[in-house]
């Protein structure tokens, strides 16, 4: 690897040294998820001085908890959102030709138990290929029984009448996220995570800049800015109430949280490369059980939430909805002590104003971008699949408002991410066993680093921790198993039992505690039967 090409170090000092050093940037962002790291790059790669501040770890919140899907939106077509599935689809192939290594395309089965159920689900569905023209990944087929049998291996075959095949997309969520810090890092972007802001800065009225906090040594810093960004998800609202405070304006709330909730179980119960898609549940919900990384992801609700934990719990009757409706439409029903993981993450929907927060079924899936009388521009709404997009309109609201001074064309939308590959053909299925092909054409460098033949468990090496740390901005075993490594979120049990090793070779290299207690106690979150 040419020396220019290898990775960036992410020593915490050094990052810090940077931010006391670095006076007054064009632009600061408060939030380490996909929108956030979407605007550090964005606005990087127009020349524009960054600073990003992440209050935990990058991607910690919702951007590490999504369904893995990189889609237009089936559901939303069937609501007649048309503009925002257009939008989708376009940005669909867009990420996944930046990120080949981190996303590909998968393919989905609707089986049909009812005769009406193909031919109506299949004209919406070549309504969707027409709306992707040329950036359609396949085209919609009709199956017979034996042909969506053959193409779901795990579903039930009792009262099947066919099904639709259609084409969408799938990602590691957590590791795009970590690709988007340290492309904006290598364009010129300063991003810390474990940095709180702990509050905004006024000067004559006018957002000035931040006060932010190191959370492992506790000192404090006041970052100057010429615009400040709130990207900080469901959390937009507590920035927009100091705002609101400082300036003596009214400041409404914009978010409606959602929750959604992902049990993860074996393979062998619907083997195979391809997704399930059951569009309407007896309750008119949507069920997928969708093949990542080995295993089979199944869900998701769609719950309010008032409170905004970071590490938001299952509702019993959301684990029921799912382990029931996955029964009806699976061979073998899977059961309590089946479910190898179970996590929740909460959706930032933007809130009309005559919204009472008690239903998020029809609240805005897209994304709004508001500038408070102060000059704080807030960003909330929208779904990964759209996050370059969002940040493009955030950068175009922060230019017309003579808030950044920069070029009001993007070039994201054909900049590869760190770690992707030329050939895009040259990526694997994301539904395969996790392993080396996530890393890229860095996969070499990591060959490199010690423990590389040493592994910890399966789809993971000494090596990689060692990398997290180095050049993924890894802190902590959490870090390291949830969201480098995503085992915490594949098997809980595992993760447990592998977080000493893990221990061992963080504190080695950032001579830090490695959080090992705090880890075990969060996987026995993520066990829906926790083991004595």
């Amino acid at each position: 690897m040419n020396a220019h090409l290898l990775p960036r170090p992410t020593e915490r000092a050094a990052l810090f040294d940077q931010l006391a050093a670095r006076s007054r940037p064009d632009l600061l962002v408060i939030g380490g998820g996909a929108t956030g790291l979407g605007i550090a790059l964005d606005a990087a790669l127009r020349g524009l001085s960054v600073v990003l501040l992440e209050a935990h770890d990058f991607a910690k919140g919702t951007s590490s908890r999504a369904t893995k899907l990189v889609h237009g939106g089936v559901r939303y077509l069937a609501q007649g959102n048309i503009g925002l599935v257009r939008e989708a689809l376009h940005e669909r192939t867009t990420l996944l030709r930046n990120a080949p290594h981190l996303a590909s395309p998968l393919a989905f089965v609707m089986p049909s138990y009812a005769c009406w159920e193909t031919p109506f689900y299949g004209v919406g569905l070549k309504m969707y290929d027409t709306l992707a023209g040329k950036a359609g990944l396949g085209t919609t087929r009709f199956m017979s029984a034996r042909q969506a049998l053959d193409a779901l291996p795990g579903v039930r075959s009792q009262g099947l009448k066919g099904g639709v095949m259609y084409w969408d997309g799938q990602f590691d969520d957590a590791r795009l996220a970590l690709a988007l810090a340290r492309t904006a890092a290598a364009q010129g972007a300063l991003l810390i995570n474990y940095c709180p802001v702990t509050g905004l800065v006024h000067e004559n009225g006018k957002v000035a800049g931040v006060t932010c906090e190191d959370a492992e040594t506790g000192r404090s810093y006041r970052v100057s800015a010429g615009c400040v960004v709130n990207a900080a998800g469901v959390w937009v609202d507590q920035f927009r109430a100091q705002d609101a405070q400082a300036t003596g304006r009214p400041a409404q709330a914009m978010v409606a949280p959602s929750q959604g909730v992902h049990l993860v179980v074996d393979s062998t119960f619907l083997p195979g490369q391809n997704a399930l898609l059951v569009p309407k549940t007896r309750d008119g919900r949507v069920l997928f059980a969708v093949p990542w990384l080995g295993k089979v992801i199944l869900g998701t609700t769609d719950t309010p939430r008032h409170d905004l934990a970071t590490e938001p719990q299952p509702f019993p009757q959301e684990i029921d909805f799912i382990l029931t409706e996955s029964a009806r439409y699976l061979a073998r029903a899977p059961q309590r002590s089946d479910v190898r993981s179970v996590w929740v993450g909460l959706r930032p929907l933007v809130k009309p104003p005559s919204n009472d927060g008690e239903s998020t079924g029809k609240i805005s899936r897209e994304h709004t971008v508001l500038v408070s009388s102060s000059g704080l521009v807030t960003v909330t709404g929208g779904k990964w699949t759209t996050y370059r997009a969002m940040a493009e309109d955030v950068l175009t609201k922060c230019i017309t408002s003579g808030l950044i001074h920069a070029s009001p064309r993007s070039r994201t939308s054909a900049f590869p991410l760190v770690g992707a590959p030329s050939d895009p053909a040259a990526a694997s299925a994301m539904a395969r066993p996790p392993g080396m092909a996530a890393y890229g054409t860095e996969a070499g460098f990591l060959n490199t680093l010690p423990g590389a033949d040493s592994p910890i468990a399966p789809g993971l090496t000494e090596a990689m921790v060692r990398f997290a740390v180095r050049h993924e901005y890894a802190r902590t075993v959490e870090d390291v198993l949830a969201r480098r490594s995503r085992m915490l979120f594949l098997d809980a049990i595992q993760a447990a039992r592998c977080a000493p090793d893990v221990a061992d070779i963080v504190q080695q290299e950032t001579g830090a505690d490695p959080g090992l207690e705090a880890f075990l106690e969060l996987a026995r979150q993520y066990m829906l039967d926790p083991v004595p």
